[in-house]
């Protein structure tokens, strides 16, 4: 049976889970390092550099990512919907860690901006769960769906020879998916057309400055 937690219980919760994420230690399913069997490849000064941005706008994402998550969460109103929440934002911490150790390697930096992408999120996850859960899932779906097409996308443009970092993003598209899939499975509500271009005008903003900064 689960536990159920007191306010100030779920505020200190939310509280730890928020700096775990702006320090880059967040809850992990504990899963591999999808990249630690393959050999770091050589690269040129140009192939690091994009290699690292796109490395740099994932982890971005994994920050907005348990935001909207915790935020989401915190304001759901059916136990089995917060349930998902935790559980994918778990999930989604394996993500932030392959990310930050991928950016390590590649011997470059996190988002300078990582605070912002958090907070920002967290608003957003916030709203959309105090609209109801169908509206929620319903935003989480179509945040995962936006995201596979984004890994898609850097999979075509990552340096060929940059396996480990494709190796890297070819799991988070895996489990991005099957995230959209579980949200739709649970009652997600279609958002409309303005509210899906928005969201895509918003992604592509991040993306753009994270990929620098």
């Amino acid at each position: 049976m689960q536990r159920s937690y007191s306010l100030p219980e779920q505020i200190c919760c939310l509280l730890d889970d928020g700096l775990r994420t702006l320090f880059d230690i967040p809850r992990t399913t504990g899963r591999p390092y999808p990249a630690q069997n393959q050999v770091e490849p050589e690269l040129n000064a140009a192939e690091i550099r994009h290699a690292a941005g796109c490395m740099r706008v994932n982890h971005a994402g994994e920050v907005a990512a348990q935001g909207l998550y915790h935020g989401q969460g915190l304001v759901s109103r059916a136990t089995e919907v917060r349930t998902k929440m935790a559980e994918a934002a778990v999930e989604e911490g394996d993500h932030l860690a392959w990310c930050s150790r991928r950016l390590s390697e590649l011997h470059s930096h996190r988002s300078y901006l990582t605070p912002l992408w958090y907070t920002g999120a967290f608003a957003i996850g916030l709203t959309a769960g105090m609209i109801g859960d169908k509206w929620s899932l319903g935003f989480l779906a179509e945040t995962e769906r936006q995201v596979v097409n984004h890994l898609e996308n850097h999979l075509a443009s990552l340096p060929p020879a940059d396996t480990k970092s494709r190796a890297v993003v070819h799991q988070m598209q895996q489990d991005e998916g099957a995230h959209r899939d579980a949200a739709v499975a649970a009652g997600a509500a279609e958002l409309p057309a303005v509210i899906k271009g928005v969201m895509r005008l918003t992604s592509r903003l991040m993306v753009g400055v994270a990929y620098y900064f």
